[in-house]
């Protein structure tokens, strides 16, 4: 039997790809002990349990950003982790150890590669957090979602998908999709979302207001899905073709249904749009060190997205840029195709044969 630890967390972001791996290594192979390594605080604290697998938990210890208290007691802290994980590891005679960045990652590959632990690094984002970077020097496998992310000896694997969004068949799922949301399956439909929190600048630009677009995209001819994010407090104009959500639990019936989306440029949001072929506008989330920018860049060059800048983003914006492309359907055929160099739904066997590569060449 096959131990494996799974490290990550604190976001979505880690935690997803996470998942999707932790589930195809346990379908392959009911009897592997597949357990997880995350922190309290994380995302994983709630998520992990829920989805039947052990969390195994490490203290968060992180990189001390500047010299200050916190800084002075960084590596007695970080050791106490290493060593903390060393034990687990120790334990359950882990076999192989899957980095996936945040707190629990750093200790957790300094620990494996102490221990002869085979491991491996993925990464989801076009700019690399620094416990892959850390990691990436003795890992035996470094996989990215995104050409160009700067980790030493990595190559492209994309990103490990949902289930639903890797096995959706979106012109089967249409008219199911349509039903769903209350619109016509036989008119096209413009998606807008910005996350589970929303977006303020899009929903400004779309939504009720002196400059809002959502007419435009109407007298256009197509219909459009808004889902505004749950503290919106964005008001239903209650137009026909116009539906607006706060939230959305069926993100596949969204996708489904969408035949251009505007949205914000989230690792899993890239790689989900970029795998499904569908054309898009990101409007990178303006803080961070430009991470959304980056996430989107690839889809960019290939002719698969328009990248508008936060601040640009208006309804005059919509009007002259996004609604053009509704009504350009020779340019959005091209963008679906240029979607398949960038995209792809195999991230999670991708990174499964890397797992299995590790292993293969410490035995």
């Amino acid at each position: 039997m096959t131990t494996y630890l799974l490290a990550g967390g604190g976001t979505a972001g880690h935690v997803n790809p996470l998942l999707a791996v932790a589930d195809a290594l346990r379908a392959r192979d009911p009897e592997a002990d597949v357990l997880v390594l995350g922190t309290r605080e994380g995302l994983e604290s709630r998520l992990v349990p829920e989805r039947g697998y052990e969390l195994l938990f490490v203290d968060k210890v992180p990189f001390p950003r500047r010299p200050n208290r916190a800084a002075a007691g960084f590596p007695w802290r970080f050791r106490r982790a290493i060593a903390h994980v060393r034990g687990h590891i120790s334990d359950r005679g882990v076999d192989v150890v899957v980095g996936f960045g945040g707190y629990a990652s750093a200790p957790a590959y300094v620990a494996a590669q102490r221990a002869r632990v085979p491991f491996v690094v993925h990464e989801a984002n076009a700019k690399p957090g620094l416990a892959n970077v850390l990691g990436a020097r003795w890992a035996a496998g470094v996989g990215v979602a995104f050409e160009g992310t700067p980790l030493k000896g990595s190559r492209v694997v994309g990103m490990p998908l949902r289930r639903e969004i890797v096995d959706l068949d979106r012109r089967a799922t249409r008219a199911e999709a349509a039903a769903h949301f209350g619109l016509d399956a036989s008119r096209p439909v413009l998606l807008v979302f910005g996350g589970s929190l929303g977006a303020q600048r899009l929903n400004e630009a779309f939504g009720e207001g002196h400059d809002s677009a959502w007419r435009d995209v109407l007298a256009a001819g197509w219909q459009l899905l808004h889902v505004t994010g749950e503290r919106s407090d964005l008001v239903d104009p209650g137009a026909g073709g116009y539906v607006v959500r706060r939230y959305v639990d069926r993100m596949d019936l969204a996708f489904a249904l969408a035949d251009v989306i505007v949205s914000r440029a989230g690792a899993a949001t890239v790689s989900e749009i970029s795998a499904l072929g569908i054309p898009s506008v990101y409007v990178p989330y303006a803080v961070g060190n430009g991470e959304q920018a980056l996430n989107a860049a690839s889809a960019v060059r290939a002719g698969a997205a328009v990248l508008i800048p936060d601040a640009a983003f208006t309804g005059d914006r919509v009007r002259s840029e996004v609604v053009p492309l509704l009504t350009d359907e020779t340019r959005r055929a091209a963008m679906t195709a240029a979607a398949a160099s960038v995209g792809t739904r195999t991230g999670t066997a991708n990174v499964v044969s890397m797992i299995d590569r590790a292993l293969a060449s410490s035995t």
